[in-house]
C-alpha cells in the first residue's frame, strides 16, 4: 500500500509511506504518512481505524479525519523505534482508545469513532503504558522487512519483495517472495504460518518449508488482484486451514 494516497474528509494530506505492523500477530498498527508541502512535509502516523475506505485501482485511501487534525497531531521521531508513549499521544490526539487497551473500531463509512467510557481501571493501565518511552519492540517497519533474506529448511530460496494486506482485517496474510536467485523470475507467497522465526538482527525469515515446496507453489504476479480462488488453491497446495472460515 505504499504509495497509495491518503485523503481527509476535506480534501488530501498526503502518500501512505510505511506501514508499521506488530510482529506477533503480523497485524498492521499504523500506516506512516508522508503528508504534503502544505504540511511541511512532515511524517505523522494514523491508524487502521481511521480508514473509510480503499481504492486499489486508484491507490487511493480515504480517511475519517480534516487536514487540521492532521497539521496538529502530534510530533514523531521516526529516527528512533515508536514507542508506546508516542502511540498514545496520537489515540489520545484524536479521542480513540488504543488497540492495546478497550476500544470500538468505527466501521467503513461512520461518520466518526464510537467511543465507549473506560472501565475505572483503564486509566492507572494507560498510565502505566504511557509511562514506556523506549520503543515496542513488536512494533516494524514494512520497508524495514523488504529485502530480508528468506529461509527455507534446506537453504536459501529468495527475499522478501513486498507485505500482501488484507484491507478488511488489517492483517499482514502474505510475504511476497521474489526467488530470482535461485531460478528466474518466479515469484511467490508465503503466509506467516510458515514462519518458525524472525531474525532481526540478521534480517533473516525462517520458514518450516522446502525449496521444492516453495518451487511447485502457485505463482504470484505482481500487479493481479488476490482472489478467493487463488487463496483456496494456495492454502489447499500447502494443506493450511482457510483463515477466512
Amino acid at each position: 500500500m505504499t504509495g497509495c494516497g491518503i485523503d481527509a474528509t476535506d480534501g488530501s494530506i498526503g502518500t501512505i509511506g510505511d506501514l508499521l505492523f506488530d510482529d506477533q500477530s503480523w497485524s498492521v498498527r499504523w500506516f506512516v504518512v508522508k503528508t504534503g508541502v502544505v504540511f511541511t512535509g512532515r511524517q505523522v502516523l494514523l491508524p487502521p481505524s481511521a480508514i473509510l475506505s480503499s481504492d486499489s485501482i486508484g491507490r487511493l485511501v480515504s480517511v475519517n479525519v480534516t487536514k487540521q487534525q492532521v497539521k496538529d497531531s502530534p510530533e514523531i521521531d521516526f529516527d528512533a523505534p515508536v514507542s508506546r508513549q508516542q502511540e498514545s499521544s496520537v489515540y489520545d490526539h484524536y479521542g480513540w482508545h488504543p488497540y492495546w487497551g478497550p476500544h470500538t473500531y468505527f466501521a467503513p463509512g461512520a461518520r466518526a469513532p464510537v467511543v465507549p467510557s473506560p472501565p475505572p481501571d483503564y486509566e492507572d493501565e494507560r498510565a502505566v503504558s504511557d509511562s514506556r518511552e523506549e520503543g515496542d519492540p513488536h512494533l516494524r517497519s514494512a520497508n524495514e522487512v523488504t529485502g530480508y533474506y528468506v529461509h527455507a529448511i534446506d537453504g536459501d530460496i529468495g527475499h522478501v519483495e513486498d507485505l500482501v494486506v488484507d484491507t478488511d482485517a488489517w492483517a499482514i496474510r502474505y510475504i511476497a517472495v521474489d526467488t530470482v536467485n535461485w531460478w528466474p523470475g518466479k515469484k511467490v507467497l508465503i503466509s506467516p504460518t510458515s514462519f518458525t522465526d524472525v531474525i532481526w538482527a540478521t534480517q533473516t525469515v525462517n520458514v518450516n518449508l522446502t525449496r521444492d515446496q516453495i518451487r511447485n507453489a502457485p505463482e504470484y504476479l505482481p500487479g493481479e488482484s488476490i482472489d478467493r480462488a487463488y487463496e483456496t488453491r494456495y492454502h489447499d497446495y500447502y494443506g493450511y486451514p482457510y483463515y477466512w472460515k
